[in-house]
C-alpha cells in the first residue's frame, strides 16, 4: 500500500502530471473498460523485473479507475520467454517486457538500446533516452515493426558473470562456452569464446550439467538467489552491461486505438515503475552483496586482469567500426551514444567522481 501511495505521488511530482489533467478521469468508471494482455520474458513472480510489470499494471488500473486492465502472462504461460517482439508484432499480445538485446538477429540495431559495452551508466543513459534523441533513434528502429518501445526498468551496472576457472588471460576464452548476450557476446566471440543466450529459468541447469562453462546475469540484486555461486566460484566485476534496460513493447496500432486519456496513463505507469525498477534493483544489489561477502566466503570476487580488458575494449572498438560501416542506421545509433557519452562522462567525472574520490562510505575525507 504504501509503495502504491509512492508510485502516485512520484508520478504527479517527478513528471508533472496532475491527475485532474488526464482527459476524462474524473469519469472513467462510465467509459468502456479495455483489456489488454502482456506477454513477459520472466517466470511467474519473478522478482524485480516481473514486479516492474505489476506496478505498471497496477498503476495503469488505479489511474483509470479501472477502466484500463492489463493482464500479464508469465513466460510459464505463454510457453516462448524469447518470443516476445514476435507477440507484440502480431497483436496476438497488446504488449510486452523483455531486453531490446534480445532481437538482434531480427534487427541488430536493437541491442544498443539495452547497453553497450562501456557505454553509459544508468542515470546517463536515462538522460540520453528523454533528452538526448535515445527515443527518437529507439522509435525509428522499431516502427519498421508497428511496435513502440519505452524504456521498461534499469538494472544498473552488472556484473562481469560467473566463471568456474579463473580467467588469467585472453587465452582462457578460446572455446569458453558462456551465456552473454548483446554486444557483448560479438566481442568474447571474436576472441574465441562460444556465446549463447539462454532463458533465465535454464542457466542453472545448464550451469550445473555443464552446457554452459560461465554465465552472466545481473548482479547481487538477483544472482545470489539463482544459486551460481553453489556451482561457478569466480565472480567477475563488469564492463559489458553497464546500465541494461529492459522495454515494454507495446503493439502500434493498439497503442493508437486508445482514447488519449489512456494513453497518457499508460506512458506515464510505464515511465514511472521502470525507474521504481532502478531503484529497487540498486537496493536489492547492496542488500546481497552484504549477504554474499558473509555467509559465501567461497565466493572469490575478481576483475579481469588488465590484459584481458585491455583486449576486450580494444575488440569491442573494432567490431563497433564494423557495423558502423555495414549499416547507415547502426553509425548514427552509435554516434549519438558516443557524442552524448563524452558529455555525460565529463559532468559524471566531475560530480559523482569527484565525490567518490574524495569520501569513503561514511562521509570522512578519503585517505587514498
Amino acid at each position: 500500500m504504501k509503495k502504491s501511495i509512492f508510485l502516485k505521488a512520484a508520478i504527479v511530482l517527478s513528471l508533472g502530471i496532475s491527475v485532474l489533467g488526464f482527459t476524462g478521469l474524473a469519469q472513467a468508471d462510465s467509459g468502456k473498460k479495455v483489456r489488454w494482455k502482456l506477454a513477459e520474458t520472466w517466470g511467474p513472480n519473478f522478482p524485480i523485473f516481473g514486479e516492474a510489470t505489476k506496478n505498471m499494471a497496477n498503476m495503469v488500473k488505479e489511474m483509470s479507475n479501472g477502466r484500463f486492465i492489463i493482464r500479464i502472462d508469465s513466460s510459464n504461460k505463454h510457453k516462448s520467454p524469447l518470443g516476445i517482439f514476435d507477440f507484440v508484432k502480431t497483436g496476438q499480445y497488446q504488449m510486452g517486457h523483455s531486453g531490446s538485446y534480445y532481437w538482434k538477429g531480427k534487427n541488430f540495431n536493437t541491442l544498443f538500446f539495452t547497453t553497450t559495452p562501456f557505454g553509459m551508466t544508468a542515470p546517463e543513459q536515462y538522460a540520453w533516452f528523454y533528452y538526448g534523441g535515445g527515443m527518437e533513434l529507439m522509435k525509428k528502429v522499431y516502427d519498421q515493426y508497428g511496435i513502440l518501445s519505452f524504456p521498461g526498468g534499469n538494472t544498473g551496472n552488472q556484473m562481469g558473470g560467473w566463471f568456474k576457472k579463473e580467467i588469467n588471460s585472453v587465452e582462457d576464452f578460446k572455446g569458453l562456452k558462456m551465456r552473454i548476450p548483446g554486444f557483448a557476446g560479438e566481442v568474447l566471440a571474436r576472441l574465441g569464446a562460444k556465446p549463447t543466450n539462454i532463458p533465465s529459468g535454464e542457466l542453472y541447469t545448464a550451469l550445473e550439467r555443464n552446457t554452459i562453462d560461465a554465465l552472466e546475469w545481473v548482479g547481487p540484486s538477483l544472482d545470489l538467489r539463482m544459486g551460481f555461486h553453489k556451482i561457478a566460484p569466480y565472480y567477475y566485476t563488469g564492463w559489458h552491461e553497464p546500465a541494461a534496460e529492459l522495454q515494454f513493447m507495446v503493439n502500434e496500432k493498439a497503442y493508437n486505438a486508445l482514447p488519449k486519456d489512456l494513453q497518457k496513463i499508460l506512458t506515464v505507469a510505464m515511465k514511472a515503475a521502470a525507474y521504481d525498477m532502478y531503484a529497487q534493483s540498486y537496493h536489492e544489489s547492496a542488500m546481497n552483496l552484504a549477504t554474499l561477502e558473509q555467509d559465501y566466503p567461497n565466493v572469490k570476487m575478481r576483475s579481469f586482469p588488465k590484459s584481458v580488458m585491455n583486449a576486450i575494449s580494444q575488440t569491442n572498438q573494432d567490431l563497433l567500426k564494423e557495423f558502423a560501416a555495414k549499416d547507415p542506421m547502426t553509425a548514427e545509433i552509435l554516434k549519438s551514444l558516443s557524442d552524448y557519452q563524452k558529455k555525460a562522462r565529463a559532468w559524471t567525472n566531475l560530480s559523482d567522481r569527484a565525490y567518490l574520490d574524495s569520501f569513503d562510505s561514511e562521509g570522512k575525507l578519503s585517505t587514498k
